[in-house]
């Protein structure tokens, strides 16, 4: 499958978390979802990226996020590693790679020369409405976190854009009809003809 990309739909999953919890993404509507690949618990890059995510979670929170990890590993495997490092989030289990599938992040990774198939490391940073808002293929571990929280704390992230209201066309102003200016007639003067005196006879 192809990675979903800024503005798509987030497909949808349902897994269960260290605990044996299940975690659904319709579970989160409302709130930004912080879903981050990570290829195998307890090997040094996915460790520093998770004690990452640990020492800020609480700003991650606090910017409106919910943080949860993916890999194929197993919950009892989870469990062990959340405790180990005092994970304050969910690693979900997805030992099929269905989830890691529908996300378009299971693919042929290249080790030593010698090619497998496996877990591409990436996150995507989901909106309260569902769609996905960022995405980071291929995650260089060093800065990722920063990165992460930066883009939410953008105010495009943190509050879901309204839709623009369309401005009405402002009303033109009504041409106001000036009363035609009476023509002022002159006062007719009637000259009087002075009364001739009669002529004597």
């Amino acid at each position: 499958m192809p990675m979903p990309q800024a503005g798509d739909k987030a497909p949808g999953f349902s897994l269960p978390d260290q605990s044996g919890a299940t975690v659904s993404l319709s579970q989160l509507k409302g709130r930004h979802v912080v879903l981050y690949f990570y290829p195998k618990d307890a090997t040094p890059g996915c460790t520093t990226e998770a004690c990452d995510f640990r020492d800020e979670h609480s700003a991650l929170v606090k910017a409106g996020a919910v943080v949860l990890g993916v890999s194929p590993d197993s919950t009892a495997s989870h469990h062990k590693f959340a405790t180990k490092q005092g994970l304050p989030f969910s690693l979900l289990a997805d030992p099929d790679h269905a989830v890691a599938d529908a996300y378009g992040v299971w693919g042929e990774k290249s080790l030593y020369g010698r090619k497998f198939m496996g877990l591409i490391r990436a996150t995507f940073l989901i909106g309260p409405d569902g769609k996905v808002l960022r995405v980071w293929p291929k995650v260089k571990v060093a800065g990722h976190v920063a990165e992460v929280l930066s883009a939410l704390q953008q105010p495009a992230a943190a509050a879901p854009k309204a839709p623009a209201a369309k401005q009405a066309p402002a009303a033109k102003p009504a041409a106001v009809k000036k009363p035609a200016a009476k023509k002022a007639s002159a006062p007719k003067t009637v000259a009087k003809a002075p009364a001739r005196k009669g002529a004597r006879a």
